[in-house]
C-alpha cells in the first residue's frame, strides 16, 4: 500500500540526514496518514478514505467532504475518490 494521501496526493519526501560533522546521508518523510469515515451530506453516506492530517484539516476548513471533491481536481485524488466525485456529481445533476 502506497503511501499517498488519497485526497490532497500528499505522498513521501525524500531529504538528508545531517550529523554534526556534515555528512548527508539520504532519509525519507513520510506523510501522517490516517484512517478516517468522511460523511457526504449530498449523498447521505460515509466513505473511508486514507487521507493526510493536512488533507483532513483542509477538508474540514472548506465545508466537508462534499465541497472539497468538487472544488479539487482529478489528478490530485485517488481512483476510490474520483469514482465518490462522478456520484456526487450524478446526484447534483439530478436534483
Amino acid at each position: 500500500m502506497s503511501r499517498i494521501c488519497e485526497l490532497t496526493g500528499k505522498g513521501r519526501q525524500v531529504g538528508h540526514n545531517v550529523s554534526h560533522a556534515n555528512n548527508k546521508t539520504k532519509r525519507v518523510f513520510l506523510p501522517n496518514l490516517q484512517h478516517v469515515t468522511l460523511m457526504s451530506e449530498k449523498l447521505d453516506r460515509s466513505f473511508k478514505f486514507r487521507v493526510s492530517t493536512h488533507g483532513l484539516r483542509s477538508v474540514e476548513h472548506n465545508g466537508g467532504l462534499d465541497n472539497w471533491l468538487m472544488k479539487t481536481s482529478d489528478e490530485k485524488l485517488s481512483m476510490g475518490a474520483r469514482k465518490v466525485k462522478r456520484e456526487l456529481k450524478k446526484a447534483l445533476a439530478a436534483a
